[in-house]
């Protein structure tokens, strides 16, 4: 469990297949404190640490992780957003994030609004109905509040948030820009909501 709170920016050193994807990811953590086969969210997908180094740890990312994540955020040279697991009695700044990605958003606008950065992000019908004005969301990892939300042709949803100056430095949405894709996971308590509603629907 997370919080959607990011802690450091990794860059992926090296990605080998192997079967799975096995990652090297550098990072600014002191590893001593760090178990192999503890949970780090990786721009919002939750792996296991498999190996470590002082300045570096190794995940292994499956084939269903790939296929289900932001196209080539995999690669060497690609920068992360990191979150260590949640431990009891931290402070939860952010919300409660599982580091299960629900789906794909695509960056459609940024552009400066005062002296944060403005940012819309265009996602699926799967997506649409857990998108709520004032809502909590993680983008890459990234606990933030939708600021409005739009349905738009073929149940597709678009929706606003703003990056603060604070955000954009500790995080790699530094680098955001039209056209990228995103990680999307959606506030837990609405999933569960819809996914009760749902069950409803199919008694009646």
């Amino acid at each position: 469990m997370f919080t959607g709170i990011i802690t450091d920016v990794g860059r992926i050193v090296s990605a080998e297949p192997r079967g799975d994807l096995r990652l090297r990811i550098a990072c600014g953590y002191d590893m001593t404190g760090v178990d192999v086969g503890a949970s780090i969210a990786c721009s919002g997908v939750c792996l296991t640490v498999v190996d470590k180094g002082e300045d570096w740890f190794a995940v292994d990312v499956s084939g269903e992780t790939q296929s289900r994540t932001a196209p080539a955020m995999w690669t060497e040279g690609a920068r992360l957003n990191l979150e260590r697991a949640l431990k009891v009695g931290d402070e939860l700044g952010g919300h409660i994030v599982t580091g299960h990605v629900d789906g794909i958003g695509e960056i459609a606008a940024a552009h400066g609004d005062g002296a944060s950065t403005r940012i819309t992000v265009e996602a699926g019908p799967e997506i649409a109905p857990y998108i709520v004005e004032k809502g909590s969301i993680a983008l890459d990892g990234v606990s933030l509040t939708v600021n409005e939300a739009e349905t738009m042709p073929g149940g597709f949803v678009r929706f606003g948030i703003n990056i603060i100056p604070h955000t954009a430095a500790s995080t790699n949405f530094s680098e955001a820009g039209e056209g990228r894709a995103v990680n999307i996971e959606i506030d837990i308590l609405a999933r569960y909501l819809g996914r009760l509603m749902e069950s409803r629907a199919s008694t009646v």
